[in-house]
């Protein structure tokens, strides 16, 4: 590569990160390792409007030489996300293993308690049982890690007519127990206004199995921590649930904002002064859109000692830029440069 090149390449990327708002802390040179290919990456389509002063993100260092294995295990949603930043930590990495299982974020905790996977990644915080199960074991909590922002969007059909919902209504839609404050039930398009030939169409309720995150944070926040329909078709996967109602003209269905595809529309959801909030990059991470959500790694660090080089490494790429840019590639939020110096931190503790 010549020189004129790599300045072209240089600029280019300068110009990307200034576009964006966001700016990369250098830190001290360490030594050369032909291994650490990865250039720094630009966050390209993090959204202008979110604030600089929250997007202080580091390049991702590393060391001279790592080798070993890791396993995680949990959520479905973060599948393909923890697939990219093992194949990329990898890249840096070629005698790192890392297999990567994803049925479920309820299976992250007894891995954890087990001590069969190093990682613990999950779309919801842990259960008080989950944790004292761990406790039990161990005398000590998990360390939780925040690794990216998603939001959980509102799916129908993407001829569906309707433009908008409230949480009272998709309470009322998905629960039996209606808990935020619909004093109805909500069964066909025509509860929701909808006339001619929509108002007589059943809703068809698509969500996730009870061993997803998801499910569980969705009943936590959307129905009030109320008790689903039985008439919800439990979906294996966060992406099966989009391609069910893109291809069911009545559906209704919620999944992360990442799987959005050509066949659906996305609803915006009704604030309290009836202003519809889209789940986009800005409302996720200021909180404006209320079924926004940390993704989440939990690991077994005990209390005044050092996580492995391995697991230590691997949380740091995750919370760089380079890591973070991959949060955006896949179609998430990266998290801000002040909560990824709090994670570093405690990553970092006694190392």
């Amino acid at each position: 590569m010549n020189r004129t090149y790599r300045l072209l390449v240089f600029l280019t990327f300068a110009c990307t990160l200034l576009a964006c708002g966001i700016e990369v802390i250098e830190k001290p040179e360490v030594a050369p390792n032909k291994a650490l290919a990865l250039p720094p990456a630009p966050l390209e389509s993090i959204a202008s409007d979110i604030e600089s002063k929250q997007r202080f993100l580091t390049n991702y260092e590393g060391i001279t030489t790592l080798s070993g294995s890791l396993t995680s295990a949990g959520s479905d949603t973060l599948a393909n996300l923890m697939t990219l930043w093992s194949e990329a930590f990898q890249r840096l990495y070629p005698s790192v293993i890392i297999q990567v299982t994803a049925a479920g974020s309820s299976t992250a905790p007894p891995a954890l308690v087990e001590g069969t996977a190093n990682f613990g990644v999950m779309s919801r915080p842990l259960r008080d049982r989950e944790i004292e199960a761990f406790e039990q074991r161990y005398g000590y909590r998990p360390l939780e890690i925040r690794v990216a922002i998603d939001a959980v969007a509102i799916y129908v059909h993407k001829d569906n007519p309707i433009d908008s919902i409230t949480l009272a209504q998709l309470d009322a839609s998905f629960s039996v127990t209606r808990r935020c404050g619909s004093p109805t039930d909500l069964v066909r398009w025509g509860d929701f206004g909808l006339t001619d030939e929509w108002q007589d169409r059943p809703l068809q309720l698509y969500g996730r199995n009870s061993v997803s995150g998801t499910y569980g944070f969705f009943k936590s926040v959307a129905l009030c921590g109320g008790d689903y329909k039985n008439s919800m078709n439990e979906q294996p996967g966060s992406a099966s649930v989009v391609q069910a109602v893109a291809t069911t003209l009545s559906g209704l269905g919620y999944s992360g904002v990442g799987h959005s595809s050509s066949g659906v529309k996305t609803l915006p959801l009704l604030n309290k002064d009836n202003v519809p909030i889209l789940p986009t990059s800005e409302t996720a991470a200021s909180g404006q859109y209320p079924l926004s959500r940390y993704f989440l790694i939990y690991v077994n660090k005990p209390p005044n000692r050092a996580l492995t080089p391995i697991e230590r490494e691997f949380l740091l790429f995750v919370l760089s830029a380079q890591g973070q840019a991959i949060v955006v590639k896949d179609g998430y939020v990266p998290i801000s440069g002040s909560v990824a110096a709090t994670e570093r931190q405690a990553i970092m503790e006694s190392s």
